[in-house]
């Protein structure tokens, strides 16, 4: 590292993790808005009062009904959806853990084809009928078709340019989004709060199917098939350091390779050990390189078994030992030069790597882009003032969570906090603050 060159804080290197998670999750409700906001017509109305879902196949919401029994049949309904996406979610655990990869990737292209090619040949239609759009059923279902399958191999194949699969994953997230704000609002509401509940049990809870999957991912140094939106990672480390080259830093699960190939790894000097930055745990991991030739950067599959740490700059080890840091996994290491390598050996790097995608870059699942859009959805259909509280309050618990993730460095669920601040402020926003700024308007008051 240059003498004069001024090391980037932690909270600089954090404020660039944030905004590149929060500006997809921000595009992805400003779409959603946008869509209520013109398609909250009749004719949607209409079309949600007929549409029958799991969410709504216990009870059916009437006007008629007081708001004890919307608030009971709400409950139930809640009750019975989330009853089945933990049974799903197990069956998916059940799957993994047979190793049946193949038949869920094949199914969750499957569901992205029917979501970009059904939900939203959907959506278009109600716009080209608003709008009054002239184009041909032909033409329509080739656009339509073509829109679906490059949709589904951007999410699913790795040599496409990652903005378009980062679109295509927010566009997803906005067509459900938009289709779950269609359910009746008694039972829009309590099934965010019972999906917030449910994302906390299944995450931290021993035994919650989330965190089996992502412990059983971690132990067979597998990706989950999931469809997950991960965001770039920042390069923290100075350009003096590594001469201007994007720096890549790769952790693998060694298992039994050390013994095997111990010989080899240590005369090729592929190995570079970091102060511990976190002297309070036991746990240690350690990391080699490996290439990527897939993809920007190498991925990060994070191991419970012992690794060794190493740092990669377009395919190859650099001479002189730099910085490394993970500003959302841990403090910043500095790792000195011409180090013994008894003593690197005897050295150990506190990295927990859950939830962390290629290159120590955040992951966050579609579902907390869904139902954050479901929450902003639903206050656009009461008042744009809602919109703004609920939009402030999800992006502050969407920080909160983040920051929680840098403290804690394990797999935190995204939707508690986020759900509880937008439901909150909505509340607060609808029952008290519309009325006193309604008075002050009436009365012509200024502050």
């Amino acid at each position: 590292m240059a003498p004069n060159a001024r090391p980037r804080s932690i909270l600089e290197s954090l404020g660039e993790e944030i905004i590149r998670i929060i500006t997809p999750v921000s595009l992805c409700m400003l779409l959603v808005v946008i869509l209520v906001s013109v398609l909250n017509t009749d004719s949607s109305s209409s079309y949600s009062a007929s549409a029958t879902s799991i969410a709504t196949i216990a009870y059916s919401e009437s006007s008629s009904d007081s708001s004890w029994d919307k608030f009971l049949g709400a409950l139930l309904n809640s009750l019975v959806f989330v009853a089945v996406v933990t049974l799903v979610t197990f069956l998916l655990v059940l799957l993994f853990y047979f190793r049946c990869t193949k038949f869920l990737k094949y199914y969750m292209g499957f569901s992205s084809f029917v979501v970009l090619g059904f939900m939203g040949g959907e959506i278009a239609v109600f716009l080209i009928e608003k709008y009054s759009i002239p184009i041909d059923c032909i033409t329509f279902l080739v656009v339509l078709f073509n829109f679906a399958v490059v949709g589904v191999l951007a999410v699913f194949m790795t040599k496409i340019a990652i903005i378009v699969t980062q679109g295509y994953l927010v566009l997803i997230g906005m067509l459900v989004a938009y289709w779950f704000t269609l359910l009746p609002e008694w039972t829009t509401w309590v099934l965010l709060v019972a999906m917030a509940l449910y994302d906390l049990a299944a995450v931290l809870l021993p035994v919650g199917p989330l965190r089996l999957l992502v412990e059983l991912a971690i132990s067979r140094d597998e990706d989950i098939p999931a469809l997950v939106y991960e965001a770039r990672p920042v390069n923290c480390n100075d350009s003096g350091s590594t001469g201007g080259v994007p720096q890549r830093r790769v952790w693998r699960d060694r298992r039994g390779e050390d013994s095997v190939n111990g010989s080899n790894h240590n005369s090729n000097g592929n190995s570079v050990s970091g102060e511990n930055v976190n002297p309070e745990s036991n746990s240690t991991l350690n990391a080699t390189a490996v290439p990527d030739s897939d993809s920007d950067s190498n991925s990060v599959v994070i191991g419970h078994t012992d690794t060794s740490l190493v740092r990669a700059e377009e395919g190859r080890v650099p001479e002189r030992d730099a910085e490394l840091s993970a500003p959302l996994i841990g403090g910043r290491m500095n790792i000195p030069p011409h180090q013994p390598e008894d003593d690197a050996s005897s050295e150990s790097v506190m990295l927990e790597g859950i939830g962390l995608g290629s290159s120590g870059a955040i992951k966050l699942g579609l579902g907390d882009f869904i139902f954050y859009s479901v929450l902003v959805g639903r206050a656009a259909m009461y008042d744009f003032m809602t919109v703004y509280a609920c939009y402030l309050a999800i992006i502050a618990g969407l920080g909160v969570t983040l920051i929680l993730l840098a403290l804690y460095q394990k797999a935190l669920p995204a939707l508690p906090v986020s759900i509880a601040l937008g439901v909150l402020f909505y509340l607060l926003t609808r029952l008290l603050l519309e009325v006193f700024v309604v008075q002050c308007s009436l009365n012509l008051l200024m502050f």
